[in-house]
Formats: structure tokens, C-alpha cells, sequence
């Protein structure tokens, strides 16, 4: 149950993230707003995950799920340059997300 929590938190930085910078400094509502309700949500789930899952395992899976998300939404649908090598390196962080899964021996 912690790691689908964490990897729902995962989903929810990228989200925090991308409104964040539609926020415009929170200039804008909406995105403001949705900024704070998925920070809180994020932060709530990966504190829940670290009761089962260490520290250092859940935050760098937690922050790799984010960044990845953030820059896939940016390239497919917020004008950000997609490149084949920018593509083979997400690819190679979610590896490395999904190599920490693997290795993990906390319980």
C-alpha cells in the first residue's frame, strides 16, 4: 500500500509543479489553488509512504516520478523541446525509480 500512496504522491508533485509555473508568481487562482491542495495531498502521502518505505528510497522515488511527469507534460503539451535524448534520460530515471522498487529492503 506504501508504494501505490507513493507513487500517487509521485503524480501529485509533478501536478503541484506544473501549477505552480501556470500560477504565474500566484497571480492566477485556479492554478494557485491547485498548486496548495496537491502540495498538501503530495507531502501527506509521502510522509504516509515513509512510515514503511526509507527515507532516501521514497523521497528519490517520490521526486523522480515528479520530475519525470513534470517534464514529459512540458514537452508534450507546454511548448518544452522534446529530443530523443531527453527521452532516453526520463527513461533512464524512471529505470532507476523502478532499480530503488527492486532493491529496497525496508519494511
Amino acid at each position: 500500500m506504501s508504494w501505490i500512496i507513493l507513487i500517487a504522491s509521485g503524480v501529485l508533485e509533478a501536478v503541484w509543479a506544473t501549477a505552480l509555473g501556470k500560477s504565474e508568481g500566484f497571480t492566477k487562482l485556479w492554478p494557485s489553488i491547485v498548486f496548495g491542495v496537491a502540495l498538501v495531498i503530495s507531502m501527506a502521502g509521502l510522509a504516509f509512504a515513509m512510515r514503511d518505505i526509507s527515507v532516501g528510497t521514497a523521497y528519490a522515488v517520490w521526486v523522480g516520478i515528479g520530475a519525470a511527469l513534470t517534464v514529459l507534460y512540458a514537452m508534450i503539451f507546454g511548448g518544452e523541446p522534446a529530443s530523443l535524448i531527453k527521452v532516453l534520460l526520463i527513461l533512464g530515471l524512471v529505470g532507476c525509480i523502478v532499480g530503488l522498487k527492486l532493491v529496497d529492503t525496508a519494511h
